[in-house]
C-alpha cells in the first residue's frame, strides 16, 4: 500500500505527483522526467525516481532524504542522486551517517552540491539548470530543460548523403536548442522570475503561493514566502502554459484560495492555474494552452 495519498495532475504527456502544505510537507515528483523536487517525507511512490532536486534543508522539504536513499538500497536500486545547496551537504551526510549507524548499514548517495548557474545532466537529452531563490541561506530553484539539435538553415535543403559528408569533414551543421520543460521555485519570497528566460518560458511552472489573506502579509515577509499580492502581478508577466501552485497555508482553504486567485488574476492567466491540493484537478488530463 502506498505510504502517501498524492495529488496527480496530468499535463499533456507529463505527470505531476505530489503533496504540498506549508509547514507540513512538500514533495513533487515527475516520473517522465525522472526527478523529484524536494523529498518531503519520502512517499513510497517516488522512491524509484533517480534524482532528488532539493531546494533547501528545511524539514518539511527534506525530512525523508535518509529513507529515500535507504529504501532504494533495500530494493536493490542504484544510489540516488541528490542535487542540493552547498550548505546542506555536510549536514545531510551527517544525517545519513547517523542513520546508517543506527540501521547497521551504510546508506549510499551521490550528493551533488549546486549553486545558481550550475547545470547537471539527467538524461542524454535532458539537463537541470539551477537558479537562486530568496528563502533560506543558499536556497535554489531548478529548471528541467530538454536539449535538441536543429539543422542550420543553410543546410536544410541538402540531401542525407550531403549532410553525412559535411559531418565527416567536421563541419558544424546543427545549432543546439533548449526547451524548458518545468521550473520549480520551491519556497521563496518575491523575486522577478520573469527575468529568467528559462523559468518564464517553461512549459510548466511549479510555484509557491503560501498566503492569501491581507492580514497574512507580515507572515509572508517574516517567513520569506510569496503572498498573492506579489504572486498575481508576477504571474501576469510569466509565459508558462500551466502554473501549478504549491505550499498553500492551512489558514486558507483551497476553495477560498481559488476564489481569490480568480479575483486577482486576469482570466487568461487564471485559466492556466492549478492548485496542487485542489482535488478537483486530481487525475484529470490537462492540456497545455
Amino acid at each position: 500500500m502506498p505510504s502517501h495519498y498524492l495529488a496527480k495532475i496530468s499535463i499533456d504527456d507529463l505527470d505531476v505527483l505530489g503533496y504540498s502544505v506549508a509547514g507540513e510537507e512538500t514533495v513533487i515528483g515527475m516520473p517522465q522526467l525522472d526527478v523529484c523536487f524536494d523529498i518531503g517525507k519520502a512517499p513510497d511512490q517516488l522512491i524509484a525516481l533517480n534524482h532528488v532536486l532539493l531546494t533547501h534543508g528545511h524539514m518539511d522539504h527534506a525530512a525523508g532524504i535518509a529513507y529515500y536513499l535507504s529504501h532504494r538500497k533495500f530494493n536493490g536500486m542504484s544510489a540516488g542522486t541528490v542535487l542540493t545547496p552547498p550548505n546542506t551537504v555536510k549536514p545531510i551526510q551527517q544525517i545519513l551517517d547517523a542513520w546508517g549507524h543506527l540501521d547497521g548499514n551504510q546508506i549510499p548517495v551521490n550528493l551533488v552540491p549546486v549553486k545558481p548557474g550550475a547545470e547537471y545532466q539527467i538524461k542524454p537529452n535532458q539537463i537541470v539548470r539551477v537558479f537562486a531563490t530568496k528563502h533560506s541561506y543558499q536556497s535554489v530553484g531548478f529548471t528541467v530543460i530538454e536539449t535538441r539539435k536543429k539543422l542550420k538553415s543553410e543546410y536544410q535543403g541538402l540531401s542525407g548523403p550531403q549532410i553525412v559528408e559535411l559531418k565527416k569533414q567536421g563541419v558544424t551543421i546543427e545549432n543546439p536548442i533548449e526547451i524548458p520543460m518545468v521550473s520549480y521555485l520551491g519556497d521563496t519570497s518575491y523575486l522577478d522570475f520573469s527575468q529568467l528566460e528559462t523559468v518564464s518560458k517553461s512549459k510548466i511552472l511549479i510555484a509557491e503561493c503560501t498566503f492569501f489573506e491581507d492580514e497574512h502579509i507580515e507572515r509572508a515577509e517574516a517567513g520569506k514566502h510569496m503572498h498573492i499580492d506579489e504572486f498575481g502581478p508576477l504571474m501576469e508577466r510569466m509565459e508558462n502554459e500551466t502554473i501549478v501552485i504549491t505550499h498553500l497555508t492551512h489558514r486558507t482553504n483551497v476553495l477560498e484560495a481559488r476564489k481569490m486567485l480568480q479575483k486577482s488574476l486576469p482570466a487568461e492567466v487564471f485559466k492556466k492555474v492549478i492548485i496542487l491540493m485542489d482535488r478537483s484537478h486530481w487525475s484529470r488530463k490537462s492540456t497545455s494552452r
